[in-house]
């Protein structure tokens, strides 16, 4: 399974043997010890300085009548480091996420930093709250691609013991994360970045597997005696660009992703009608991606900001659902 680094995805394309051979038994915080938020930001180089809107020099771009203009998320979500992957619970009250301190930093190095990985901040009243290090493994792993549904989340990662990147679970209990165990994909249907619809009945995930458009496409598979099915290519959604990390609505009526538009990474939409996926909608462009909407209708998507060609930083942005 390929990743593409801080690009919507997480993690960087690399040579999957030289990632596995950095992996040791080396212990690290399991998912019952405490977690530090302070190490995320303390993490980030000294000379980093927080990108600002006014500096941006290109900001996201919104096409819908639907939202107000997203804006950075407030609270103590974004940083100098990079914010990716985001994931929101449907009550909007907590947010998964990626991070890591430093994106100049080789995957090998964010591997053994102690600091890169999955984070979970929580809404209260006066804003979100500091991030807290979300830990699936006693040993080293290099988590990402957060997922929940209920009491599961879903993740991918690499760790000892398993060749390349691979998917994942763990329940939660007690307010812990635990029993974790490789998710049962067939390794042949090439899952890439997921979302699996309210009822656990259907997988949507982007590939790049045989018999696509061009590039990664958005397929769906389905939950048939207990097995996925064989996937099915979403031709109404996917084209000869390259479409990637789905979010279904709740309801299961809209289907939002990435595509490359113009040269950079933008959010679409398309509607379930009468059983068939319409035409997609351009919603943010410009940098956008990896969308995730709360149960209000709230946008959640990835920004990454440039400079002189460079990706310097990523924020987590919010468009706000008009009334």
């Amino acid at each position: 399974m390929r990743r593409s680094a801080l690009l919507f995805g997480t993690l960087a394309i690399v040579t999957v043997s030289a990632l596995i051979g950095c992996l040791t038994s080396e212990r690290v915080p399991g998912p019952g010890d405490s977690t530090n938020s302070t190490n995320r930001t303390g993490a980030i180089p000294a000379d980093s300085e927080k990108v600002l809107p006014g500096g941006d020099r290109y900001p996201p771009q919104l096409h819908s009548e639907e939202f107000r203009e997203p804006i950075p998320l407030g609270g103590n979500v974004n940083t100098a480091g990079a914010e990716d992957s985001p994931f929101v619970t449907p009550d909007g009250e907590t947010l998964y996420f990626w991070f890591t301190p430093d994106v100049d930093v080789p995957v090998e190095e964010q591997l053994l930093d102690g600091v890169t990985g999955i984070y979970v901040s929580r809404r209260l009243d006066e804003g979100w709250t500091e991030a807290a290090r979300v830990v699936l493994s006693h040993d080293v792993s290099l988590d990402g691609c957060p997922f929940v549904l209920e009491d599961r989340i879903w993740f991918c990662s690499a760790r000892p013991g398993y060749t390349g990147m691979r998917w994942f679970t763990a329940r939660r209990s007690d307010g812990e994360w635990v029993d974790w165990e490789e998710a049962d994909f067939d390794p042949d249907h090439d899952v890439g970045e997921l979302h699996i619809s309210a009822d656990g009945g259907s997988l949507y995930y982007h590939s790049d597997r045989p018999g696509g458009k061009g590039s990664n496409d958005i397929w769906v598979s389905r939950r048939v005696g207990g097995e996925w099915s064989e996937p099915l290519n979403i031709e109404n959604v996917n084209s000869e660009a390259d479409e990637s990390r789905p979010f279904l609505s709740r309801d299961g009526r809209e289907l939002w992703f990435t595509r490359t538009y113009r040269g950079t990474p933008a959010v679409f939409r398309s509607i379930l009608s009468d059983g068939e996926w319409q035409e997609p909608d351009l919603m943010v462009s410009q940098f956008a991606g990896e969308p995730t909407l709360d149960g209000e209708g709230n946008l959640y998507f990835v920004h990454h900001f440039f400079e002189d060609g460079r990706m310097i930083e990523a924020d987590i942005y919010l468009a706000v659902a008009r009334d």
